[in-house]
């Protein structure tokens, strides 16, 4: 059988932005309010003040700098600080399926692919905006591909754990060529009310175009040499927003149905687990992390990418060997290692390596191993 490659890659960047300090003066307007409306109980000692944020405190926790928006109106009045997103009529493309739908268009004609090849589309990702028809039926049937379409979650692992299933699917004979879309809208699910996750997301899509290798495409196609999965269950990066919350009406809107996390936990738990993962696949290949060109690492915070980087790299990390997405981008979910390949692999030459991987909610981990043709 012929290696199984990736052999097309497309990426949707929403044009709206929201830099740090527009979200700062927006996040300190909301408390300075809610500090000066529970003045009396704050000086009581009954009520915590609420602390400010700054540019500063959120580049030196995440590395971010701005992040793209499918919609940035409402994202920023203090009185609302959610986006606000107008529904769409049941016979319009849905928003989710809009982005995909550009993601993959680029990632087809990357790969010379026509959307009547593909047999089975994907749609992996951290949230998706209903629970059906699947995103990936609408995309399907949008685009004019064939065969079957389903929808998974695997938060922000979703990407590489559909890389896998593509290859099984493929390895299976169940399909011939796969497309994974990444439309990633997290920023519905910010507490932009919360000083210590505010900042965290953006929104973008990804998509991936898999099959056999071909002679054609206008990327050199990277051959899926080894995948490694792994999960285990922690609530420290948390999302509890689902069909079941709109049946008590007193925790309806909680912002406990927001994005949570337990910063220090998971970079206490989660960051060990990513070492011994990727020292195993190393082993299990018989590579070593200098063998590598890229890593094409998860982009959620660039001090656990660091962490990761000088783990296997010591002190040889260079912008070059692992590029950073999320300054511009912000914590995209699944998409941020994707973005990542996209825009750095177009220097691969033939047997050059790259290592792709994610990591986050779950907690998740995957890993892939990738050999340009």
């Amino acid at each position: 059988m012929k290696p199984i490659v990736i052999s097309g890659s497309g990426l949707y960047t929403p044009p709206e932005v929201i830099t740090n300090d527009e979200l700062v003066a927006s996040y300190n307007q909301y408390a300075d309010n809610y500090n000066q409306q529970h003045a009396a109980a704050i000086a009581a000692g009954h009520t915590e003040a609420l602390a400010m944020s700054s540019v500063e405190f959120i580049e030196k926790a995440s590395g971010i700098k701005q992040r793209h928006v499918i919609c940035k109106q409402g994202m920023l009045d203090p009185q609302v600080m959610m986006p606000l997103i107008k529904p769409r009529a049941d016979d319009e493309l849905s928003l989710q399926a809009q982005m995909g739908v550009s993601a993959a268009k680029e990632a087809l004609a990357n790969a010379d692919c026509q959307a009547g090849d593909i047999d089975l589309v994907i749609v992996a990702c951290a949230y998706t905006q209903r629970a059906y028809p699947a995103i990936a039926i609408e995309i399907q049937q949008h685009l004019g591909c064939q065969g079957m379409a389903y929808d998974m979650q695997v938060a922000c692992s979703s990407a590489t754990f559909a890389i896998a299933n593509a290859r099984a699917a493929i390895m299976a004979g169940l399909a011939h060529k796969v497309l994974v879309i990444n439309p990633e809208i997290c920023t519905p699910q910010i507490n932009l009310r919360d000083r210590d996750s505010h900042f965290i997301f953006g929104d973008v899509a990804t998509a991936l175009v898999i099959e056999p290798a071909q002679e054609r495409g206008r990327q050199r196609p990277l051959i899926i040499e080894s995948l490694k999965l792994v999960t285990d269950y922690s609530s420290n990066i948390r999302s509890n927003f689902g069909l079941i919350n709109r049946c008590d009406p007193d925790t309806e809107h909680s912002a406990n149905n927001l994005f949570s996390q337990q910063g220090r936990k998971v970079f206490k738990e989660l960051l060990p687990m990513i070492h011994q993962h990727l020292a195993q696949q190393l082993q299990e290949t018989q590579l070593s992390a200098f063998d590598f060109k890229r890593f094409w690492l998860h982009q959620a915070n660039i001090n656990m990418n660091l962490f990761v980087a000088k783990k296997l790299l010591a002190d040889k990390v260079t912008p070059d060997l692992c590029p950073v997405v999320l300054d511009k981008y912000a914590n995209t979910a699944s998409a941020g290692s994707i973005i990542a390949l996209h825009l750095y692999r177009d220097d691969f030459q033939s047997d050059d390596l790259g290592l792709l991987c994610s990591f986050g909610a779950g907690y998740s981990i995957g890993s892939v191993i990738l050999r340009a043709l």
